[in-house]
């Protein structure tokens, strides 16, 4: 079975956050009715929606609400700016992206790059790993595209935490990935 593109996993992860679509749960015992649900819409999520963002696409918001700091400016580091601004394409029923000439020109290059570090595996010590620009564990920040994330592979563990971290490696823009990725960094260490 293939997996879930990352596309389709912010999506999801956004309607659980938040989003509009809501679960109607049935009971098990035969005769017993659901709740029903209130006449009162839900409250808008905050973040990308109320500036008219979809979530899942863009750079991603955070919350002035949330408990992590935003990444603080650092001039050594790709900014997040420079990721996110690359355009998408339709083609052949898929959504790739367009990249311009200041994505491509990071390409097969030593690069730095902040985020907020999303664990793939369990453990105190991560090899693989996704940054993001927004902390995905905060649940005021509203969540980015592919975009907004870069998929890392270091040789040298990185330690798991909830505040940024800052990573050079190898840094790879990526046409047409099969998990709907648009960057990655192999051979990355961390970096104070």
């Amino acid at each position: 079975m293939r997996p879930l593109p990352l596309v389709h996993l912010l999506a999801a992860a956004a309607l659980l956050a938040g989003g509009s679509a809501r679960a109607q749960l049935s009971s098990p015992m035969p005769g017993v009715k659901p709740a029903q649900k209130s006449a009162a819409p839900a409250p808008a999520p905050a973040g990308a929606a109320a500036l008219g963002v979809p979530a899942g696409t863009g750079a991603g918001v955070h919350s002035p609400d949330s408990p992590y700091a935003p990444l603080a400016s650092r001039a050594d580091v790709v900014p997040w700016s420079v990721l996110t601004s690359v355009k998408t394409k339709a083609e052949k029923n898929r959504i790739l992206p367009a990249f311009e000439a200041a994505q491509l020109q990071l390409n097969q290059k030593s690069q730095r790059i902040q985020g907020f570090m999303l664990p793939l595996d369990p453990g105190e010590k991560q090899t693989h790993f996704l940054l993001s620009s927004v902390p995905l564990t905060c649940g005021f920040c509203t969540p980015g595209g592919p975009e907004s994330m870069v998929e890392v592979r270091s040789k040298t563990p990185v330690k798991a935490t909830m505040e940024p971290v800052v990573v050079e490696g190898r840094f790879h823009v990526l046409a047409d990935d099969p998990y709907g990725l648009y960057y990655r960094m192999t051979d990355a260490q961390p970096v104070k």
